[in-house]
């Protein structure tokens, strides 16, 4: 946020800036989405619904995930959200009581310790390294588990690393035996993988998903969990006191997004991956690419280790000096260090340029 901020503090100056730091769809949310919000408009659709959300839309949800990854659930296990993190809130608030550990990956969202600390609980950080393609190993998760494990954290793809757990991954961690949270909030975005939930591997599991990366619905503020029936009553109990419940004009266009949008989703992730392989070869050339291509989200963390100790101070001198808008990699955990986070939710235009700009500023650092 400071990144951003200085950002803009600069275009409200004059300076034009190439912003790669900004975790967030350059899209429209698709005309079908935003027709069938006005419809439920005018239909006076904007009263309270069901805390749980529309019994519809949690059944489009269930048959999403039906047909998607041939896994069966009860709209019952279903909560509907006000955006993921909301759900995060509540899923996080019935698991951790004060002591437990959280198993998490480093680097990771910036999010997940933050929303642990608040509850009292103890982030456990697992190193995930670049020769890897920032994936767990399954050893060093089950080094740490022990009687205080109150869940292991996934995020597949991963924010910042755009790393994607295959079904050998979520296989070998299922197998653990330890309740699993998932943070599939960029289920979709895809490219060269299948995409796997958790849900195919274990019953003993939470998953925290939403509208606002797949469906560029980010100011909408929509998600959901998806959890083991017997945690949903004390969720539904924090949701009544916290949100009361989700917009219903806005679950109304859900379920459109969810039933007939599948062809908007496909166009905007063939755009991705154009930007995602161009971004990756300027990265090569560049020397700071990481060694495994990102298969996932729109993110690649690129290694700036040779230049930098301290990538926020570098963040900063980048927008400076070059004009380009970048996310420090300590923002998402000390491994994140010597990093930096680029967006490719960008035109190919504009990361074109931002590249040539970054480009010629490691050139005069070097020398």
């Amino acid at each position: 946020m400071d990144i951003l901020e200085k950002a803009q503090q600069m275009e409200a100056q004059g300076e034009n800036i190439i912003h790669l730091e900004i975790g967030e769809p350059d899209f429209d949310t698709p005309l079908p989405i935003k027709e069938a919000a006005m419809r439920a408009l005018k239909a006076g659709d904007t009263h309270y619904t069901h805390s749980l959300g529309k019994m519809a839309l949690r059944e489009a949800v269930a048959n999403f995930y039906r047909d998607k990854y041939g896994v069966d659930l009860f709209p019952e296990q279903i909560i509907i959200t006000s955006g993921s993190s909301p759900g995060m809130l509540l899923a996080f608030s019935v698991l951790i009581e004060r002591g437990d550990e959280v198993i998490l990956p480093d680097p990771h969202y910036a999010c997940y310790p933050n929303f642990v600390r608040y509850l009292e609980g103890r982030p456990i950080f697992i190193p995930v390294r670049a020769e890897t393609g920032f994936k767990y190993l399954p050893i060093d998760v089950e080094k740490a588990i022990n009687a205080r494990t109150a869940f292991i954290m996934l995020n597949s793809p991963a924010n910042p690393t755009g790393s994607v757990l295959s079904a050998r991954d979520l296989q070998e961690l299922a197998a653990l035996g330890q309740m699993i949270v998932s943070d599939e909030i960029y289920a979709g975005l895809v490219y060269g993988e299948k995409q796997h939930s958790i849900l195919e591997y274990t019953r003993k599991a939470f998953v925290i998903g939403g509208f606002s990366k797949v469906y560029a619905m980010t100011g909408w503020r929509l998600g959901y969990i998806i959890a083991p029936q017997e945690y949903i009553r004390p969720q539904q109990k924090l949701l009544q006191n916290f949100f009361i419940s989700a917009s219903s004009f806005v679950q109304q266009a859900a379920i459109t997004a969810l039933e007939d949008c599948d062809s908007h989703v496909t166009s905007m992730v063939e755009v991705y991956d154009r930007r995602r392989r161009y971004l990756l070869e300027r990265l090569r050339k560049a020397g700071i690419a990481p060694p495994i291509d990102p298969q996932g989200a729109f993110y690649v963390l690129a290694n700036v280790g040779e230049y930098t100790t301290d990538s926020l101070s570098f963040a900063l001198d980048i927008l400076e000096k070059a004009k380009i808008a970048v996310a420090p990699g300590i923002d998402f955990g000390q491994r994140g260090e010597g990093h930096l986070r680029l967006s490719y939710a960008n035109t190919l235009e504009n990361i074109e340029e931002g590249m040539n700009r970054l480009e010629t500023y490691l050139n005069n650092v070097k020398g």
